[in-house]
């Protein structure tokens, strides 16, 4: 009875050694498989200086519009891939709508000094002011003026609808940046249709879900210039990334 317990004993000692032995035999196998992704994924990093990092991405851009069989026209080529460095969305391919001779306006209106309103301070802070003040030109946002708020306040709009009325009253030129607000687009619309306010370019690009369609389309059925992204998609960023592939296409000419 004591050798049978004995070698039930013993096979139950060599299955709990066995159970061990494969069980770190996985283990091994499963660290040698993630040493082997680790070393997979570091050698699809790319070791480039600081410098190199933009001229790469726009490099990357390039090809994937070109294996998508996406040729840009030439003068909206870069503006258009900067929105798509900005957002590594490559939508706005397709959905960026420019009229007539859009790129050509706004660079002879930067050239002679025109300013940019935005709407968002994210947008004013994005867009490159130092190069712009080389033209004479200054970016504005009223968004958080005491008398705009107070004005919204009092009639019951926002403040972006407000600070368009305020923007208006610049004694030059003014390119429109909008990033967020569509009642901003549609107060620049109705004082176009009023007669009382016509801006000299408009970037239409908020993003969201109400009124931005119908804001964007408002824009594109007047006379102004303009550079408008169809659909819901747009951000302060993408209205900053179009001010500024304008401006830096100025230094390069």
């Amino acid at each position: 009875m004591s050798a049978l317990k004995d070698k039930f004993g013993n096979m139950k000692l060599n299955e709990e050694v066995n159970k061990k032995k494969a069980a770190a035999s996985e283990s091994k196998a499963g660290e040698s498989k993630a040493s082997e992704l680790k070393r997979e994924r570091m050698d699809r990093i790319e070791h480039l200086r600081p410098e190199e990092i933009e001229k790469r991405s726009f490099e990357i851009i390039s090809e994937e519009l070109n294996s998508r069989g996406i040729i840009l026209p030439k003068e909206q080529e870069m503006v258009t891939k900067r929105a798509i460095h900005t957002s590594a969305d490559f939508d706005y391919a397709n959905t960026l709508t420019y009229s007539k001779d859009a790129v050509a306006i706004a660079q002879k209106l930067i050239l002679n000094g025109a300013d940019i309103v935005t709407d968002t301070n994210m947008a004013l802070s994005g867009i490159n002011k130092r190069t712009l003040k080389t033209f004479g030109g200054e970016v504005h946002c009223f968004m958080a003026d005491e008398e705009v708020a107070r004005i919204a306040k009092e009639r019951g709009t926002t403040r972006a609808a407000v600070s368009m009325e305020k923007a208006s009253k610049i004694d030059k030129p003014v390119i429109f940046a909008v990033g967020n607000a569509p009642t901003a687009l549609i107060q620049l619309y109705e004082m176009i249709e009023a007669g009382t306010f016509t801006p000299a370019f408009v970037i239409g690009v908020p993003v969201g879900f109400v009124n931005v369609e119908a804001a964007k389309e408002l824009i594109m059925e007047t006379d102004v210039p303009y550079i408008v992204n169809r659909g819901r998609k747009g951000g302060s960023n993408i209205a900053a990334a179009i001010c500024n592939a304008i401006i830096y296409e100025l230094k390069r000419i």
